[in-house]
């Protein structure tokens, strides 16, 4: 390494992670520093693409680079060695389970909303309709055609504007068809859906669960890395104790649990804009409080949103009163999946440069939405 490389490295070290709070140097998120002319080369162990956190460090970072004196060129380059699993789905940068203790909280409406919010932001993203034997995330996110198939018989998921889509609803005749299945059956399409599907290149894979923790949740646990899972619940005690069962399911898994989704924690009057705790209030900060989890956010009912997400994604919808606090999950919640993958970073940063399996993509810079 040159003067000038290792003086810029010098560099970068002053500039302090917000996510981990200590500097991207003694983190490891600096891979590799290079200087041809006047550009400036770095390399950066970063997975989490458009996560406001990143971006805001990308920005920071070229910033820095700029002041020396040189053209920044950003990249971001990770792999095994940095304690990423890249085996299982070798295309897919992340895995966000959307998980919830009981049926009727809003969790498939959470995940189309997180999915859509991430591709709005810019990011390559599918959505995995788990729920087999109650797949609505179609009715949701309606896609432009039908499955396709490759020549070695994988599915290929349709698009809902840009959102690849994969459901147990496509394979059934009729959307009112009954999935009749037994575990066995369960098991085999969780697996055809995890092995079978030709996603491409995806930034994030959003997983609708079913409710409770059944077949198709352990399947997802056992056969692929977890980047981490947003439980949904809603304010009343039981949807709470239900709550407390799946968080201990992913903890016992060592799956990250990126944080609590509080639904329906409030009525929005239409006429006079008043609130009314119709549900409960606050019943998910005793969960917050006793399991050292993170409550991502607070998401009322309201009209145009209604109380199951029957009426769509909201966060493309700017007249929607309930966009921006789905703007706002959105974010939080990308944060925080950089947040884990900066920790792995961080426990393997004493492994050579030279070992990297290289997945080479320029950083994206910050937007305003």
């Amino acid at each position: 390494m040159s003067t000038t490389e290792r003086e810029l490295r010098q560099t970068l070290a002053e500039i302090e992670d917000p996510l981990l709070g200590e500097d991207i140097v003694s983190l490891g998120l600096v891979n590799d520093v290079s200087v041809d002319g006047d550009t400036a080369t770095i390399s950066l162990a970063f997975n989490a693409p458009y996560a406001p956190a990143e971006m805001e460090l990308g920005n920071r970072i070229r910033d820095a680079v700029s002041e020396a004196g040189f053209e920044p060129d950003l990249r971001a380059q990770i792999g095994e060695e940095h304690g990423i699993d890249v085996d299982v789905l070798p295309r897919v940068r992340n895995v966000i389970a959307v998980a919830s203790g009981k049926g009727g909280v809003g969790k498939t409406t959470v995940a189309a909303n997180l999915a859509a919010g991430l591709e709005a932001r810019g990011a390559m993203v599918g959505i995995l309709d788990a729920d087999i034997h109650g797949p609505n995330v179609p009715r949701l996110l309606p896609v432009e055609g039908e499955p396709g198939v490759t020549p070695n018989e994988e599915i290929v998921p349709p698009r809902s504007d840009g959102v690849r889509v994969m459901s147990m609803g496509f394979m059934l005749e009729n959307e009112d068809d009954p999935a009749i299945l037994r575990g066995p059956m369960v098991n085999k399409f969780m697996m055809k859906f995890l092995e079978g599907v030709e996603w491409g290149r995806l930034d994030y894979l959003i997983v609708d669960l079913p409710p409770g923790t059944g077949d198709a949740t352990l399947n997802l646990l056992q056969s692929m890395p977890v980047t981490g899972a947003v439980i949904v619940t809603t304010p009343q005690d039981m949807a709470l104790d239900d709550t407390r069962k799946g968080l201990r399911m992913f903890q016992k898994h060592d799956t990250p649990v990126l944080g609590i989704v509080e639904n329906m924690s409030s009525f929005v009057c239409p006429s006079c804009g008043d609130e009314h705790d119709v549900f409960g209030r606050e019943g998910a900060d005793t969960i917050v409080d006793n399991y050292d989890v993170s409550l991502l956010r607070r998401i009322p009912v309201h009209p145009d949103f209604g109380a199951d997400g029957s009426d769509g994604v909201v966060v493309k919808d700017d007249e929607s009163p309930v966009r921006e606090a789905m703007t706002d999950l959105v974010e939080e919640t990308a944060d925080r999946i950089a947040a884990v993958n900066h920790r792995i970073v961080s426990e393997n940063v004493e492994v050579p440069d030279d070992e990297e399996e290289e997945v080479d993509e320029s950083i994206p810079t910050e937007t305003e939405d």
